[in-house]
């Protein structure tokens, strides 16, 4: 059974860095499309950025050039490295496995001053 684990949230400063880490337990992780999304109290959850089994990438408009995913085999593991990250950033953040209903359980980021 998969099961995927976040690490790496936490307080932030605006204008400051995190990198989060999902932890894949599995055998197909290589073959698997992961995601980062985040939810804001209040509000739906929303795309952060895909990452493909062959390396292609995708974002949502309000990260491009700020936010990148990366994903290491070796270690079954996807990034998401946040650059000059604003209040707005501020949610839980979820990895999930595309076209699955696995889902992790959540890092909390939250950028203040």
């Amino acid at each position: 059974q998969v099961e995927l684990v976040e690490s790496g949230g936490g307080l932030v400063q605006p204008g400051g860095s995190l990198r989060l880490s999902c932890t894949y337990s599995g055998s197909t992780f290589s073959t698997s499309a992961i995601g980062w999304y985040r939810q804001a109290p209040g509000k739906q959850r929303d795309m952060v950025a895909v990452i493909l089994r062959g390396g292609s990438t995708d974002y949502g408009d309000s990260v491009k050039g700020r936010f990148t995913i990366s994903r290491d085999n070796a270690k079954n593991t996807v990034y998401l490295q946040m650059n000059s990250l604003k209040p707005e950033d501020t949610a839980v953040y979820y990895c999930y496995l595309l076209g699955s209903n696995v889902w992790g359980q959540g890092t909390q980021v939250t950028v203040s001053s």
